[in-house]
């Protein structure tokens, strides 16, 4: 059994340190990675270097065809816009039922405080808290099946969240502030306006994505704060 604990632990780490090369773009969109690459750079057997590939794989961070050599994801324009959009389905759902209830969740008011407090300009210093703003409004809710169906985003998501910080697309008050608002809503009961506040704070980001990345951007890329909080 203690074998077998720490086979995983094993494949856990080299995932987890895999996962936050490819945040913070040590490994580039498209780049190739191999098992023999992860298992020699790693020092771990060959087995474990593909399981941790795989897991990585089903996360969507690679992506690998049938006998092909795993690649770094390479986001579109069009994946970014599905990432975004299934986000906001969920969690605009989630907004209109913590109003209802007007259920603040204290880990999304400590998750923007900690976002407020920042002092440094690192991409991954601010997707950790703001993920954590996101992810803890979900699991208010109180539903184990929607927290899983979110928690199969997730890596997608801070990957989304990465590029955009990473290309200073977004001002780091702006995120504190919407976020700030958005539970002022929840607290007021104000489910709808806080859906329309969500899409309007997603959507910026992802529109100012699509831009980065070669696509055409659409309107919601130049909604300034003072129109997006009315």
């Amino acid at each position: 059994m203690a074998g077998r604990i720490s086979a995983v632990s094993i494949v856990e780490a080299v995932a987890s340190d895999l996962r936050l090369r490819i945040f913070s773009g040590e490994l580039a969109s498209a780049q190739a990675l191999t098992e023999t690459e992860v298992a020699t750079s790693y020092e771990v057997a060959r087995p474990t270097a593909k399981a941790a590939i795989e897991k990585l794989v089903a996360e969507g961070l690679l992506v690998r065809g049938v006998h092909k050599t795993a690649r770094v994801a390479d986001l579109g324009p069009s994946s970014v816009r599905d990432i975004y959009l299934a986000r906001a389905y969920l969690e605009s759902e989630v907004l209109r039922r913590l109003a209802a209830a007007r259920t603040v969740p204290a880990g999304a008011v400590q998750a923007n405080r900690d976002i407020a407090a920042l002092t440094t300009g690192a991409p991954l210093d601010v997707v950790e808290p703001d993920m954590r703003f996101h992810t803890s409004l979900i699991d208010a809710v109180g539903n184990e099946r929607l927290s899983r169906m979110y928690s199969s985003l997730v890596a997608e998501v801070r990957l989304c969240m990465s590029r955009v910080q990473s290309l200073h697309l977004l001002d780091t008050a702006l995120i504190q502030a919407e976020h700030q608002k958005l539970l002022e809503l929840i607290e007021a009961g104000k489910g709808e306006e806080a859906a329309r506040l969500l899409d309007q704070h997603l959507g910026r980001a992802r529109e100012r994505l699509v831009a980065a990345m070669g696509g055409e951007a659409g309107p919601e890329a130049d909604l300034p704060y003072e129109l997006s909080a009315r």
